[in-house]
């Protein structure tokens, strides 16, 4: 894949997520695909890491990432996020920032997504 089809298939991810289309991001991942978070941590394969995203959007129904500063290469993306959402439960506000790196197979497909917040 070149630079420019990476980012443009992190925006879409990016874009999906802000729109909270769970049903949309899923077919992203490949099968075996690993998310990591320093905040909600490890779910392996495309079944749990949907199951981690449908209660998120659930939980955080306002949720919003702005994301910037992307770093592009063939196979992967790096950039720096923000996030701002309210606990529906809690009614407590969520802000948090850091740097989301995703990684593509061949396909096109996410294979590995790591947030680290700060």
């Amino acid at each position: 894949m070149t630079e420019t089809e990476t980012c443009e298939l992190a925006r879409a991810y990016i874009a999906l997520s802000n729109a909270h289309r769970a049903e949309l991001i899923s077919p992203m991942f490949a099968a075996d695909a690993v998310y990591h978070s320093s905040v909600v941590g490890e779910f392996h394969g495309v079944d749990a890491i949907a199951d981690m995203m449908r209660s998120f959007f659930a939980r955080y129904a306002d949720a919003f990432w702005l994301c910037e500063h992307f770093r592009c290469q063939a196979n992967r993306v790096i950039f720096d996020f923000s996030l701002q959402a309210s606990d529906n439960q809690s009614g407590a506000q969520l802000q948090r920032s850091g740097i989301e790196r995703i990684e593509f197979d061949d396909q096109g497909l996410i294979k590995r997504l790591e947030v680290k917040s700060d």
